[in-house]
This record gives C-alpha cells, sequence and structure tokens, in this order.
C-alpha cells in the first residue's frame, strides 16, 4: 500500500539461508526507502516485525499489514512477498519449525505488547551463534511463550479471486480515494450490479463497501505512521471529512487513530 508522493519502490533482497544457525534467529534491516521482496518462501515460520515503519505482507490469501504495535506470522513455505513503508526498521525472526509446533497454520497478526517488542529488540543485538544453554538461549525460550500466547488481531485485507474483482482491486489500490460505485463498476465490466455484489461476498466474505472502507483504512496506516495530518490522510483515502474517516477508523479497529498508534 504504497502511499502516495513516496519515491520509487525499492527490489528488496532475500537472505542467501539454507539453514537456521538457531532454532530462533534474528534478522535486523533498517529501510530508509519504501521496498518490495519478490515472492518467495521458508522452510521456517517467520514473523515480519518492525519497531518503526508499517509492513504488509501479501499472500494468494490477502494484504496482511503490520504497524510497530503489530507482527505478521508467516507459516513455513508459504510464497510471500513483504512489503515495507519508507522509514522501516525491521526486528524480524525467523523460526524452527520444532519449535512452533503450536502454531497456527495460516498467515495472520499478532499483536506485540511492550514486553514482546523489549524482547525482541534485546534478541536483535545477540551474535547470530548464540548460547542456546545459556542466558541468550533462555530470552529465545521467553520470546516463544510470548509468541504462543499473542492474541491475533484483524489487520487483513482478503483478496478476491475473481478476474474481474481484481481489476477493481488493483484500481482501488493505487488510488483509494476514487468513488466509483458498485453499479458503475458493474457497467464496466460486462455484469449486473447484483452479480458483482454476489461475487464480492462470495470471494473477499465482505460486501463491497465493507471491502472497500477496510483497504482505505489500510492503506492510510503507513501516512498515519509517519505523523501525516489525520486530515490529509482522510482526504487521499476517499472520505469528505475528517470526522468521517475517525468514526470510520474506530469502528474498524477499535480506536481512534492518535490512540491506534500510541
Amino acid at each position: 500500500m504504497p502511499p502516495k508522493g513516496q519515491d520509487k519502490t525499492v527490489r528488496r533482497s532475500i537472505p542467501g539461508l539454507s539453514s537456521l544457525p538457531r532454532p530462533v534467529y534474528g534478522r535486523t534491516e533498517s529501510l530508509p526507502n519504501r521496498a518490495l521482496t519478490r515472492r518467495h518462501s521458508h522452510p521456517w515460520v517467520q514473523l515480519s516485525y518492525a519497531i518503526s515503519g508499517v509492513l504488509e505482507i501479501q499472500t494468494s490469501a490477502g494484504r496482511f499489514v503490520a504497524p510497530p504495535q503489530r507482527a505478521v506470522w508467516i507459516p513455513a513455505g508459504m510464497p510471500h512477498r513483504v512489503y515495507s513503508a519508507p522509514h522501516t526498521e525491521m526486528r524480524s525472526l525467523y523460526l524452527d519449525c520444532r519449535v512452533t509446533a503450536w502454531a497456527a497454520g495460516h498467515c495472520h497478526v499478532l499483536e506485540v505488547n511492550s514486553l514482546l517488542r523489549e524482547l525482541i529488540r534485546s534478541f536483535s543485538e545477540l551474535p547470530v551463534e548464540y548460547a542456546e544453554d545459556g542466558p541468550d538461549g533462555r530470552l529465545a525460550q521467553v520470546i516463544l511463550d510470548q509468541l504462543a500466547a499473542a492474541p491475533q488481531v484483524d489487520l487483513m485485507l482478503p483478496l478476491p479471486l475473481d478476474a474481474r474483482l481484481r481489476q477493481i482491486y488493483r484500481s482501488l489500490s493505487l488510488r483509494p480515494e476514487q468513488q466509483t460505485t458498485l453499479g458503475q463498476w458493474s457497467e464496466k465490466l460486462g455484469l449486473s450490479e447484483k452479480t458483482l455484489s454476489r461475487l464480492f461476498l462470495k470471494d473477499t466474505g465482505l460486501t463491497f463497501r465493507a471491502w472497500r472502507q477496510r483497504l482505505r483504512l489500510l492503506s492510510a496506516l503507513p501516512a498515519l505512521e509517519q505523523g501525516e495530518r489525520v486530515t490529509d490522510v482522510a482526504l487521499n483515502c476517499g472520505y469528505e471529512s475528517t470526522s468521517a474517516f475517525i468514526n470510520a477508523f474506530r469502528q474498524q479497529f477499535d480506536a481512534t487513530p492518535g490512540e491506534f498508534f500510541r
């Protein structure tokens, strides 16, 4: 979800690891520009997390968005791409499947509380081949315990499979502020409004209106995290007023923009 007015996206490389040096492996990366990886997968679990900036993980099922208080759990073997907003500080974890037998087998967003955040910060400063039978190994185990208890949060945009709906998705991803109605889309795509409405519900589990609102609100997160004015973000996402945007934001995330990033 690249914010408007930003520089061209930089292609980000994938670390050339064939195996993990330890069951829990930390990766630190500073990304001053927005960046996108190619589609890839790993034979291990990945916790994609950033202490600043906003991440988006794209899979065939949807787009999973993680501001600094959230992280995305990516199961082993799942093809995905990672998008990062400008000024992102990555602190990702790679986890051997043998130490995550308790984990769900689907991609999802986790809440990162202050304790887990500081644990990940500390772990990212350890040497790659830390002593597993000492304090560093115990730190890794505490992180695993915290991850097992971390609640899931709904910061995901389901992606439609139908080729006609994909046209709408691509158009709104580039310009979330556009006001094209479902009826206007149905005329463009050559099918009835009722059929298009049914397709959206079938493919995404959401009505067109609810799906578009979620896309807009998730698209707003990188700009809000960077401190842009709520009024400007609201207008850029297609809302006629700041109050309408804040009401929609509160309805979706159970918090105002200010509370969400606190």
